[in-house]
């Protein structure tokens, strides 16, 4: 892609020099409005100063902001980087294809101002390396590795003719590529999670029941053991960090929880007591309001299809037990194996104002999901702030056309109103 092809340009040669954003107004991934006319100094990659005065820096290439907004980069915290730019068939298969097209695909998202993911299941390490080097352009990437699921669980994507399994025998394509990996017993949990510390899991992703995507994997079966989770909320423990479960129904959340898993992955079927529990235990969910096309975009008629018919009404119902109890909720899209939803990263986002102000659903896209991104404690691969814009915080900015808290649909239209895109002290994308 040309698009790709330049930023990939600005990528080899941008120097990390000072940046003066004059003239702006600060959404700073915290509060409810913008700021008075600022100017925001950037030092390396770090927000050295704010101010509402002149800010002498003599050195530093000086942006006029006009009176645009000026804020955190976004952060989609439910993200499968390594399986959106490919067809199952080719991210299970061909290798060298998914690692090339998921490249190009990280650097379309940086280009639509996701500056961080959350990567939840997905052979994404190589990818985060050669992100972090300078070698491609793309967003910052906490990785999960392998989803870790159970025979014939979500993430399960075997054929019948594989079975009957081996504990111990060979892998199958699926678990060779790293996309996912099969757990029957507590020690092989402690194995495959060890396995994904010592590639750079910054966490683990545990499917703890049934999924639309898999076709063996039934929405009500509650598919790890406690034993089976507790394994692995111990290895994750010990390694300083924590665990996101996969869970729709109440039955496989409270498992989890009773495990000490500290992330809920969806929980559309959830009932109010559910949801409650999550509350009063403090644990995170982390929502996703899929779009439409998601569940249509399925053949009719097929087990998937079948399973998100059931799925998609409990949506709305989720973010208002969500809303109504205060859980600490975080915003993903979980886009699968299509470029063309990935495109509308952040209408997806816009779609947050069925149920929140565009303030309360840009902070959870940003300062919220931060927050959530720390409890990777010393895994965490960034360390420094990252979601907000204060004084100290990593440089990750977007200068935006347009009012996001009046309109969270100009974050829709990442082409025409980010006018300029700045990851780690370096601006990517400069259109003014």
């Amino acid at each position: 892609m040309l698009a790709a092809a330049l930023v990939l340009g600005l990528c080899a040669t941008a120097a990390a020099d000072d940046v003066l954003f004059e003239n702006v107004r600060i959404f700073d991934g915290k509060g409810a409005a913008l700021s008075a006319p600022s100017n925001v100094l950037v030092e390396g990659n770090v927000i050295a100063r704010i101010s509402t005065s002149p800010i002498a820096a003599e050195d530093a290439r000086r942006i006029a902001g006009n009176g645009r907004t000026l804020m955190p980069g976004l952060i989609d915290a439910h993200w499968h980087a390594m399986l959106i730019a490919s067809t199952p068939a080719e991210a299970m298969g061909d290798v060298g294809f998914a690692n090339l097209a998921a490249g190009d695909e990280a650097t379309d998202t940086l280009m639509r101002g996701f500056t961080t993911v959350r990567d939840v299941g997905g052979p994404a390490f190589g990818l985060k390396r050669a992100i972090d080097q300078g070698i491609i352009a793309g967003p910052r990437i906490y990785p999960s590795g392998a989803m870790i699921t159970v025979t014939s669980g979500h993430g399960d994507f075997r054929q019948l003719s594989d079975l009957p399994r081996t504990i111990g025998g060979l892998f199958t394509p699926m678990e060779r590529n790293g996309g996912s990996i099969v757990v029957d017993s507590p020690d092989e949990v402690r194995l495959r999670a060890r396995e994904q510390f010592m590639q750079g899991a910054a966490l683990l992703k545990l499917t703890a029941g049934g999924g639309v995507s898999s076709p063996h994997s039934p929405l009500d079966v509650t598919t790890f053991t406690e034993p089976e989770l507790r394994a692995a909320v111990e290895i994750a423990e010990n390694w300083g960090t924590y665990v996101a479960a996969h869970a729709f129904t109440s039955d496989a959340i409270r498992k989890a929880i009773a495990a000490g898993v500290k992330c809920i992955e969806h929980g559309f079927l959830m009932d109010e007591t559910t949801a409650k529990l999550i509350a009063e235990k403090d644990i995170w969910l982390s929502l996703q309001p899929l779009p439409e096309l998601m569940r249509t975009g399925l053949r009719e008629g097929s087990v998937e299809r079948a399973k998100a018919d059931e799925v998609w009404p409990g949506i709305g119902r989720t973010y208002e037990l969500a809303k109504k109890y205060k859980i600490k909720t975080a915003w993903g899209t979980d886009v699968l194996f299509s470029r063309a939803l990935a495109k509308q990263q952040g209408a997806i986002l816009a779609s947050l104002v069925r149920w929140y102000t565009p303030a309360e659903a840009l902070v959870m896209a940003t300062g919220t999901n931060a927050e959530l991104l720390a409890l990777s404690g010393r895994r965490n691969p960034y360390p420094g702030k990252l979601g907000v814009i204060e004084e100290g915080a990593l440089a990750d900015l977007l200068l935006v056309e347009g009012n996001p808290l009046e309109n969270l649909d100009v974050v829709a239209d990442p082409a025409n109103n980010f006018k300029i895109i700045m990851k780690d002290g370096l601006i990517y994308k400069n259109a003014i």
